[in-house]
C-alpha cells in the first residue's frame, strides 16, 4: 500500500499519523511471535496432538488452505452448440477459448449465431 505523502492535505496528514500510532501502540503490546507459536505448539502437546492435525500441514509457518471441492459439472460431456459450415467435423460446446475456425469467420464480419446447430 503505497500514500503518496505530497498529494495529503494537512488534515488528512493528521489523520494518517493519528491511525499510525493507534497501529504502533496495538503491535507493541501484541507478544512475539515466536512466544505465541511455542505456547500453542506446547498447549496442542499437552492435549495429545500435533501442530499438524489441528492446522493441517505447514509449509513455512503459513497454515495451508483447504482443498477445494471439485465441481459438480468436472469431467461431463457437453453436446457441441456451433459447427463450421465449410467443415461440418469442426464443432464447438461454447465453453471455452473460441475456437480458430469460428473467431476467423467473426472477424470476417459473421455472427456466431450463424454457426448455431438446429
Amino acid at each position: 500500500m503505497a500514500i503518496d505523502l505530497n498529494t495529503l492535505s494537512a488534515k488528512e496528514l493528521d489523520s494518517l499519523i493519528t491511525k499510525a500510532k493507534k497501529r504502533k501502540t496495538v503491535l507493541k503490546k501484541r507478544k512475539p511471535l515466536s512466544t505465541v507459536r511455542s505456547r500453542l505448539t506446547a498447549l496442542a502437546k499437552a492435549e495429545g496432538y500435533t501442530i499438524d492435525e489441528l492446522f493441517g500441514t505447514a509449509a513455512q509457518g503459513r497454515i495451508a488452505k483447504p482443498a477445494r471441492a471439485p465441481r459438480k459439472t468436472a469431467g461431463t460431456k457437453v453436446p457441441p452448440k456451433y459447427r463450421n459450415t465449410a467443415n461440418p467435423e469442426q464443432t464447438w460446446t461454447g465453453r471455452g477459448k473460441q475456437p480458430r475456425w469460428l473467431a476467423e469467420e467473426v472477424a470476417k464480419g459473421r455472427k456466431p449465431e450463424e454457426f448455431l446447430i438446429g
